[in-house]
């Protein structure tokens, strides 16, 4: 692609670098230049245009991001992503679903390296995606870009992304009572709208007495795919009364603790094939909690494992909640 200043007499066919008035309308950067163009602006008195010409091997950046989002999404069902139209060379991936978005880092980095006028900005890996909602957009800086440069960006490309949709279709949640008075309904509409925004249904409310038991017996007769444990006194051991209820109803915990912050209170388990979660205390917010990122990945069919748990330490500081009962600054000593 050839950039600088050419004659106005020169300039049909190349492509206006910068906006400009004409004598009767204004005349946009990236327009392709015919001669009414150049008649208007040489009647507004310009004799000298700033334009980007293409060579015979150079790409439209227009097409050149439209061929990269077909190279990175080739199968738009499949991958659950929406392709825009391209536009002043930009073309956004939209999620066709709610689910969880999978990157390929190696794929995209290797993408971002071939040439700097190819870019790929995307969502992080492991991120919530609403039906509709954008996660990535291609955008070719220059008007133009080699096509041998689209070719080797886009070799190896595909499937660099996709949303993985939600396995499950309800989930139960089981919240204890330490006194005779039922819970407030809070923590009960915070999961549900994290569950209905993934396209989970949540069953009737079951309310038991904080007793290992009672939460037992609950555990094993609780309809949902999913089994959520809400507990009105928070777990504090491995041993405590929900973990161990899990255990007593046949169940088994395969980690109790995790590294975020709020969240640290979670534990995860099983109960005769079904996912089992205890929610800690900060799940009654609907703020972004550490329970959300185990949760999000197991409703979707990710396997989650104590390893996976622990690496979510880094990056694992959460915003701050003002109406904590003990804010962490006010914890230090």
């Amino acid at each position: 692609m050839r950039f600088g200043p050419v004659p106005l007499k020169d300039a049909e066919g190349a492509i206006l670098a910068h906006s400009l008035q004409g004598a009767s309308r204004k005349i946009a950067k990236g327009t392709v230049l015919n001669a009414k163009d150049i008649e208007d602006l040489a009647a507004a008195g310009h004799e000298t245009l700033t334009v980007a010409r293409l060579d015979p091997a150079d790409m439209h950046e227009d097409a050149a991001a439209e061929a990269l989002a077909h190279a990175l999404v080739p199968d738009p069902a499949a991958q659950g992503i929406r392709i825009s139209g391209a536009g002043t060379g930009r073309v956004n991936l939209y999620a066709d679903r709610a689910g969880l978005v999978r990157l390929d880092r190696d794929k995209l980095e290797a993408v971002n390296a071939v040439d700097p006028m190819i870019t790929v900005a995307t969502v992080p890996d492991f991120h919530r995606a609403d039906a509709g909602g954008m996660l990535a957009t291609i955008k070719i800086i220059s008007y133009g870009v080699p096509v041998d440069a689209i070719r080797r960006a886009s070799d190896g490309a595909a499937d660099a992304m996709r949303v993985l949709p939600p396995v499950f279709s309800s989930a139960t949640l089981i919240e204890t009572a330490v006194t005779e008075d039922t819970p407030p309904d809070k923590g009960r509409a915070a999961m549900a709208g994290r569950l209905h925004r993934m396209g989970l249904s949540l069953s009737e409310r079951t309310v038991v007495p904080h007793r290992e038991a009672e939460l037992a017996e609950a555990i094993a007769n609780a309809p949902g795919q999913l089994l959520l444990v809400l507990t009105g006194s928070a777990t504090s051991d491995s041993h405590d009364v929900a973990p161990q209820a899990l255990r007593s109803a046949g169940g088994t915990v395969t980690r109790f603790g995790m590294p975020v912050d709020p969240g640290n209170l979670l534990f995860l388990g099983t109960f005769h094939g079904k996912p089992v979660i205890g929610l800690p205390g900060c799940a009654r917010s609907p703020a972004l909690n550490g329970a959300d990122w185990v949760l999000e990945r197991v409703i979707c069919g990710i396997s989650v494992s104590a390893r996976d748990i622990a690496a979510m330490g880094v990056g694992g500081l959460l915003k701050e909640i003002p109406t904590r009962p003990m804010p962490r600054r006010d914890a230090e000593g």
